[in-house]
């Protein structure tokens, strides 16, 4: 099955133009879809587009509107939408180039992966990826996706680039409010050595391998239990919190205590039983059907 881009269009770099794609490079499928059921029937809920008065509309009879005053809108047609013409529409344009560190985490929002075209130039695309990797920089540029222009980075991931989606910068909230009322004083020296020993002893190459949704883990339990009618096991145990009396006692017992076992990477979806494929299978053709 092809691949489906989110967008298409060109990559920019000065004079050197080059069509891409551009996709998500999140997994959706590894959610676990949840239904709204109305409890005393077991039935699904479904939404209703509605008017304030109670009247069901069809959906291609919903426009976008902007309210100017309290319940005064100005209209605006989809047509009216997909017309506006921005250069970030059909071309990613890099403007500037910054060294990666320098972006703060809170302005990152969602991965993208980028390929050259099947008609593309694949050694400009090469050209443009090594050269972002050697500088160990990242192109800064702005491109018009879901509905809305955004500031976006490009860098190299493998043989390909990842474009990463920011937020602007009046998009975020200032941490003053938040982090007026913390010490500015310096921590203790002996507590300070004792946190920084830990830290090193904790300190590993990343591999996001070693973790896994314990949430998703234990729903997906949840969900066979009932469709095999028995109690769902614990993923896993609660560990007891320790008993410190202050932190120069929590740090060293930190240190002394024996390292847990780091969680294993997931391989794959876990096994799912006859039972629940087939009961699985039924509710797949159920929502088909409807």
């Amino acid at each position: 099955m092809a691949l489906r881009p989110y967008w298409s269009g060109n990559l920019r770099l000065s004079l050197v133009t080059l069509p891409v794609n551009v996709y998500s490079a999140l997994n959706r499928s590894r959610q676990i879809p949840l239904k709204e059921i109305y409890r005393k029937t077991g039935e699904r809920v479904h939404r209703l587009n509605v008017t304030e008065d109670g009247t069901e509309v069809e959906r291609d009879e919903i426009i976008k509107g902007y309210e100017v005053e309290k319940g005064e809108y100005v209209l605006i047609e989809p047509d009216e939408i997909k017309d506006l013409k921005i250069p970030s529409s059909r071309t990613l344009d890099i403007v500037q180039f910054v060294p990666a560190e320098e972006i703060d985490d809170l302005y990152f929002d969602a991965p993208y992966f980028v390929a050259p075209q099947k008609n593309a130039d694949q050694q400009t695309f090469a050209v443009i990826r090594d050269a972002l990797r050697q500088s160990k920089t990242t192109g800064i540029g702005q491109l018009a996706i879901a509905g809305r222009e955004r500031l976006c980075t490009i860098r190299p991931c493998g043989s390909g680039l990842i474009l990463q989606t920011l937020r602007y910068e009046n998009e975020l909230r200032d941490s003053d409010p938040y982090f007026d009322d913390i010490t500015k004083k310096a921590a203790a020296s002996e507590e300070l050595d004792l946190a920084r020993e830990l830290i090193k002893r904790k300190t590993a190459k990343f591999d996001p391998g070693r973790f896994h949704d314990n949430y998703r883990e234990a729903l997906q339990e949840l969900i066979e239990a009932k469709v095999e009618n028995r109690e769902p096991v614990a993923v896993e145990e609660d560990r007891p919190a320790a008993k410190v009396i202050n932190l120069m006692d929590a740090l060293r017992k930190s240190l002394k205590d024996p390292e847990p076992a780091p969680p294993k990477a997931e391989k794959g979806t876990p096994k799912t039983s006859a039972k629940r494929k087939k009961t699985l299978a039924k509710t797949a053709a159920r929502e088909k059907a409807s």
